[in-house]
């Protein structure tokens, strides 16, 4: 886990190792979201980078008996 401290003018640095890991170079546009009390950077993709990354998963879904 990384601490980071914000500065006088509420800026944050993302620390190197989780820079690489998640691939934010400068000019990446990341979403901030506020849950509960935490905050959450979420870097943003364009469209076509998503394209397939749902392949492979189970998309199988139990149905109630009443519901078939």
């Amino acid at each position: 886990m990384e601490t980071v401290k914000v500065s006088p003018k509420f800026q944050v640095v993302i620390p190197r190792p989780i820079r690489k890991s998640l691939g934010i170079k400068p000019g990446v546009k990341v979403q901030v979201l506020q849950y509960e009390n935490r905050i959450e950077y979420i870097p943003v993709k364009k469209m076509k980078q998503m394209r397939g990354f749902l392949k492979g998963i189970d998309t199988t879904v139990k149905r109630d008996k009443d519901r078939i």
